[in-house]
């Protein structure tokens, strides 16, 4: 969940690490700090709170070293506090240790040390590293780190470097994400490749378990045996420009308004109007494989767990496959029935979700086919699934994920439809969602006009404490997806509902102070929404609509109404969830929240 930047090459790594960080803060953090390596001593500079404290801390203090290490932290063991702050030293102070992840035998691990003699600076579970490093090195700070690794339990990603071994960075991984960045007579080391997309597109994805050594610009990559192994280099895929704000306040806005785009290249190449389907070679099933399929589980979290209940509605309306949607840190725990011809799809923005990657391995281990459908090329989950689709959904920054949702909605339409064109999808029917698929990105961008109208909408619901969203069918997950927004960057406390549920104890809720956000298109369950929402009005609440209907039905029922252009009942999804992430941005503005790093959140969840 936190950022790690290392640095060793030919360049002075104070500014390159500094920079790195502010490429990670994201992915959410409460301290930070950073690790010089000058010669044969090492130099630590820690901070709570923002970079920008780290930066005070370091003016006026020397700052010299081309290698280093750098952190930003969210707590997890022990408060946000300088003392808490990564890097953490050895009791000798000559090695130091940045970590991602939670060592879960830590406490057993320090209590030996500290009956050897050891004092500890920190709460942390991390700085037990630093000092079994210590203790185990002898002339090798690859072997002593080698050494460690035996005896930690647990998820990590890592850095260490020594004083006594200048130029040298030992870099490991087991289950919390690392990225080698290869460049001119440097390497970078990062929990992101957003971190070293600015110095060298040449990247290492580095596999679970492995080791990587460095000095200056050579690596060498070991696995848990310590045999030497060989990883591709790849290229990063994405610019410095697609990872900055541009002309946008926040990288969320950026990022809603990048939908049209962002879907646009996920449909790129996969729609064949000739025959109505869709093209997917990323799923390496043959044809016969496909018909086969008896059953699939979508395991994700979050808001990818709602755009996979999307897919549920999508996958049992157009191929009759029988579908369900599992939390996957509910799966990882359960033992679940997976009998043959069953498909697992795991589906995460940032490919590193660690419950995610935890239940994809169960349903390995039971002998299921998984597929995987995420944005981070050469993510985890890219590479242990058994094949998968890219979202192509470009960088995401903005810790609450939206172009991200619309996305992995697309993606899933286009295997609802490419399922459904095996067995009960007609051609003709086909080609009319291949069509009405082409047309949804201008359809967003029309949304996207009412920016203006949607922020004046925001300024009657911004001192509302409690919301209910409402939704029906395909637009259930909609609802879901739109509360989620609210709270995660507003902190105004919403829930979403079938509508027809809200009669089954949500309604003792509602009154003048709750405003009820209703998605209501104009499909099969229209009316019947509409009834719902008489039940709101006739109890004082007030109700904002999100609908595609141009006539008077919402006259004198919905205080205020949003309206989205039409498209197929399965495709709403993809245009009514925009006026609610555009809500939800606007009301946290207006509150004066930190739209892009909401308290105690983080982008990527890579611990449990």
């Amino acid at each position: 969940m936190c950022g790690i930047v290392a640095y060793t090459g030919k360049c002075q790594a104070v500014g390159i690490l500094i920079e790195g960080l502010r490429k990670l803060e994201y992915r959410g953090y409460d301290s930070a700090g950073v690790c010089l390596q000058d010669g044969g001593k090492l130099t630590t500079i820690r901070a709570k709170g923002r970079l920008s404290e780290l930066e005070a801390a370091l003016h006026g203090r020397p700052k010299l070293g081309t290698t280093g290490i750098a952190h930003t932290r969210w707590a997890t063991h022990g408060a946000p506090s300088e003392k808490n702050a990564h890097p953490h030293m050895s009791m000798n102070g000559e090695f130091a240790v940045v970590h991602n992840g939670i060592i879960e035998n830590y406490a057993l691990i320090k209590a030996g040390l500290q009956a050897e003699g050891v004092v500890f600076q920190s709460e942390t579970d991390t700085e037990v590293i630093a000092h079994l490093v210590a203790k185990l090195y002898k002339d090798s700070l690859a072997q002593a780190v080698a050494d460690t690794l035996a005896h930690l339990e647990g998820a990590f990603g890592i850095v260490v470097i020594s004083a006594r071994e200048p130029g040298v960075l030992i870099g490991a991984r087991r289950g919390s994400p690392l990225v080698l960045g290869v460049g001119e007579s440097e390497c970078i080391l990062a929990s992101d490749a957003s971190a070293i997309v600015e110095h060298t597109q040449k990247v290492v994805y580095l596999d679970e378990n492995d080791m990587v050594e460095i000095n200056g610009g050579e690596y060498r990559i070991t696995n848990q045996a310590r045999a030497e192994v060989r990883r591709e280099i790849q290229n990063i895929g994405f610019s410095a420009d697609q990872v900055a704000k541009g002309s946008f306040e926040h990288f969320m806005l950026k990022e809603i308004f990048e939908q049209p785009e962002a879907v646009i290249n996920s449909l790129r190449g996969r729609l064949l109007l000739d025959s109505g389907t869709a093209n997917l070679q990323g799923l390496n099933l043959v044809q016969q494989e496909l018909r086969g399929i008896k059953r699939i589980i979508i395991i994700a979290c979050g808001t990818s767990f709602y755009a996979g209940k999307v897919g549920e509605y999508l996958i049992e309306e157009l191929a009759g496959i029988p579908v369900e949607v599992e939390y996957a840190s509910e799966f990882r725990y359960r033992n679940p029935i997976l009998e043959e011809k069953t498909i697992v799809f795991a589906v995460s923005q940032s490919g590193e979700t660690a419950d995610t990657l935890a239940a994809l391995r169960e349903a390995k281990r039971k002998g299921a086919t998984v597929l995987g459908i995420c944005n981070a090329v050469g993510s985890s989950i890219a590479r242990e699934t058994d094949g998968g689709v890219y979202l192509h959904a470009g960088p995401e920054i903005g810790v609450a994920s939206t172009k991200a949702f619309t996305c992995q909605v697309t993606v899933l339409t286009l295997i609802a439809l490419l399922l459904g064109r095996m067995r009960r999808v007609s051609a003709d029917e086909g080609l009319r969602i291949c069509k009405a698929l082409q047309a949804i990105p201008g359809q967003i961008r029309e949304i996207l006009a009412q920016n203006d109208q949607i922020r004046e909408i925001a300024k009657q619901y911004v001192d509302n404490r409690n919301f209910l969203y409402l939704g029906r069918g395909f637009n259930y997950p909609v609802a879901l997806e739109g509360a989620l927004k609210l709270k995660e960057i507003s902190y105004v406390h919403a829930e979403g509902y079938p509508a027809a549920e809200m009669k089954h104890g949500p309604i003792a809720l509602i009154d003048a102070d709750m405003p009820t956000v209703v998605v209501c298109p104009t499909d099969a369950l229209f009316d019947k929404v509409i009834s719902n929402m008489q039940e709101v009005k006739a109890r004082g609440g007030r109700i904002l609509a999100v609908t595609d209907s141009e006539n008077g039905h919402l006259d004198g029922i919905a205080d205020h109404v949003i309206r989205v252009p039409k498209t197929l009942a399965p495709l709403t999804p993809l245009l009514h969830v925009v006026p609610l992430q555009l809500l939800a941005y606007h009301i946290a503005v207006l509150r004066g929240c930190d739209v892009d790093m909401p308290r105690n959140l983080a982008k990527s969840v890579t611990v449990e």
